[in-house]
């Protein structure tokens, strides 16, 4: 399954020259506009989204966020106690890589 690249932006600039071209051969027409113009009408006013509401003030949670984290905590490690290690069989080799003999070695 090959996944689908996105446009570079060379292919992207000539599908706009494309379209322009084939909108103006159709009998299409650029109107100029001026600079500085804008779309948006005029008489409406533009509302303001984020900051029309003065800042209310912060509700600090330090107390419950130690709680919380005091909880999280274990009160005391647990500790393991290591295994005792069993011996394995160990194989010695020569110089030139020809097995001597087998000993038990505990690591």
């Amino acid at each position: 399954m090959a996944f689908k690249t996105p446009p570079t932006k060379a292919e992207l600039r000539e599908q706009l020259r494309e379209d322009v071209d084939r909108y103006l051969t159709d009998g299409g027409r650029v109107k100029h506009v001026e600079n500085g113009v804008s779309g948006r009408d005029d008489a409406a006013p533009v509302k303001k989204v984020f900051f029309d509401t003065p800042r209310e003030p912060r509700t600090y949670l330090n107390e419950v966020v130690a709680s919380i984290d005091a909880r999280r905590k274990p009160a005391t490690p647990a500790k393991t106690q290591e295994k005792p290690r069993k011996p394995r069989l160990k194989t010695l080799y020569d110089d030139f890589g020809e097995p001597l003999r087998k000993i038990w070695v505990e690591e």
